[in-house]
């Protein structure tokens, strides 16, 4: 199974810009979509965004849609969320996950491998 290990998370004020990294243990990343969900405090964890597997096709939840920008760099079995005009309620502990699929999805059932976790508090 694949090890995922998120960093970049941080304080930041509305408005602001955060860029989140995954990096997997295993070249087999490269064969597998990717993806993002959130947790925020007292709420269930929720899809953020997916990738596929060469990086040519990506889903957005709407409510980061237009601010937010998946990617991946196979060659270096590295994964991005770059977030941009944070706002207070992008508040939560950001997840990376490996999905079982190429293709990108929203299900977090779809998804085998899970980081740790990283916290991105936005204030206000």
């Amino acid at each position: 199974q694949v090890q995922l290990v998120e960093s970049g998370g941080g304080l930041v004020q509305a408005g602001g810009s955060l860029r989140l990294t995954c990096a997997a243990s295993q070249r087999t990343f490269s064969t597998y979509a990717m993806g993002w969900f959130r947790q925020a405090p007292g709420k269930e964890r929720e899809f953020v965004a997916s990738i596929n597997w060469t990086g040519g096709s990506t889903v957005y939840a709407d409510s980061v849609k237009g601010r937010f920008t998946i990617s991946r760099d196979n060659a270096k079995n590295t994964m991005y969320l770059q977030m941009n005009i944070l706002q207070s309620d992008d508040t939560a502990v950001y997840y990376c996950a490996g999905s079982k699929f190429r293709f990108p999805t929203t299900r977090g059932a779809d998804f085998g491998s899970w980081g740790q976790g990283t916290q991105v508090t936005v204030s206000s």
